[in-house]
């Protein structure tokens, strides 16, 4: 330690930029209660890269937060099951939020916190991931404003970006969301059709359920700020 000449003073940083120090907590709602189970669906092996990433990934201070794995299920299926039995669960069935995690997806440290800034907005924010490959597209689909609804991937703007549709891959979602009856079961379904009027139609399980919610009048977004990678194992390449 340096030499000091010690003037009396103990009110501290925090204290001494208080109007500061209470617009930051309002703005992260730890003061809240964000009580989350974050549902992973995998094949049961998950690669050392991801789970590193998990493992860093802050959960909010002195809050209840939980994982549940679906092992070896059709991804629809997996998250149908999850969904059902944590609305089945006298106790989690209370919790305020569930978390979709994908086990090629790489989310930051503070990814977590910042969904939950602007939850409060939306039914769903999720993080900005973009599929795999040279020619990748950015996971946000749709634009609101266009009267049609559609998927067709936007280009991302910063910060908050309503949107669609979202992949699965990190997300947040406010828990009375899956307790809507309106929303037709199965929730989640990986639906390939073809009609002879339509046309083919190709839904991977987010996209089905978010169509079915955005008729229903919730409000989505992504969070541009939440950067997250998506791992090709087989290339050993995060996109």
């Amino acid at each position: 330690m340096n030499p000091q000449i010690v003037i009396e003073n103990y009110q501290g940083t925090h204290n001494a930029n208080l109007q500061q120090s209470v617009a930051r907590l309002e703005k992260g709602r730890g003061y809240r209660d964000l009580s989350t189970i974050c549902i992973v669906p995998t094949r049961g092996m998950i690669p050392a890269k991801v789970t590193q990433a998990w493992m860093g990934m802050i959960a909010p201070m002195n809050q209840k937060f939980t994982r549940i794995f679906m092992i070896g299920m059709e991804v629809g299926e997996a998250y149908t099951a999850a969904v059902e039995n944590i609305l089945n669960h006298p106790e989690l069935s209370k919790w305020k939020y569930i978390l979709t995690l994908e086990e090629d997806n790489i989310p930051p440290p503070d990814g977590l916190l910042k969904l939950y800034e602007n939850i409060d907005d939306f039914d769903a924010i999720g993080g900005l991931y973009w599929t795999k490959g040279e020619g990748g597209q950015p996971m946000i689909y749709g634009d609101p404003n266009d009267p049609e609804l559609n998927f067709r991937p936007q280009p991302p703007v910063m910060d908050i970006q309503p949107c669609n549709g979202l992949g699965m891959g990190f997300t947040l979602f406010k828990m009375d969301i899956f307790k809507d009856s309106r929303i037709e079961k199965p929730m989640f379904k990986t639906w390939n059709e073809w009609d002879p009027q339509k046309g083919v139609k190709m839904y991977t399980q987010d996209l089905y359920f978010f169509e079915k919610i955005k008729k229903l009048g919730y409000r989505v977004a992504c969070d541009t700020r939440v950067r997250v990678g998506h791992y090709d194992v087989g290339a050993d390449v995060v996109w």
